[in-house]
């Protein structure tokens, strides 16, 4: 993804900075917002902001893509974030999403994701973009089925403690 913002009818996604780690942190330290994200919640701002720079932005480096910052216009505040990110582990582009609690069934996963999954197959030329989601997590394999995906299989992954449905799609395919 080029540097651009861009933006939806609610938000504004931008690429993460290492200044965004306090506004991020409730998204990798909550453990109700975890719950089917697989990880260890993260218990300082430091610890936040070294993830950031080693996820994200060393993504932003590596593939030219990543997730995304989302930003609620309203407000002004980091809400969540959003997009594709290269699994290199499993060779495929994943497309994901996280949001504050206040945030959830609001469409905001749906709206973010969209137009990020455009952008890197115009920019990228990506083929085939996957989902990975708890079966328990019924709003997110909800919000990957609005996105096309069609679930595939189910996986277990060495850095996940629960089986993983995933869904894929064709890019030809996306809307």
């Amino acid at each position: 993804m080029t540097n651009q913002v861009l933006q939806t009818e609610r938000l504004i996604l931008r690429r993460f900075t290492a200044e965004d780690a306090e506004e991020y942190f409730p998204l990798v330290s909550d453990p109700e917002i975890l719950r089917y994200a697989g990880g260890l919640p993260v218990k300082t701002i430091d610890e936040t902001r070294q993830m950031l720079l080693k996820l994200p932005i060393r993504d932003y480096e590596l593939h030219g893509y990543g997730r995304m910052a989302c930003i609620e216009k309203s407000s002004g505040r980091l809400i969540g974030f959003s997009g594709i990110k290269y699994l290199p582990g499993m060779q495929e582009t994943d497309v994901g999403y996280r949001f504050l609690k206040d945030c959830w069934g609001k469409g905001y996963a749906t709206e973010s994701a969209r137009p990020l999954m455009r952008e890197g197959i115009r920019e990228h030329g990506l083929k085939r973009i996957i989902g990975l989601a708890e079966s328990a997590n019924a709003a997110s394999t909800h919000v990957l089925e609005k996105l096309g995906l069609v679930f595939e299989r189910t996986i277990m992954l060495d850095d996940h403690p629960n089986e993983l449905e995933l869904y894929g799609i064709d890019t030809r395919n996306f809307t």
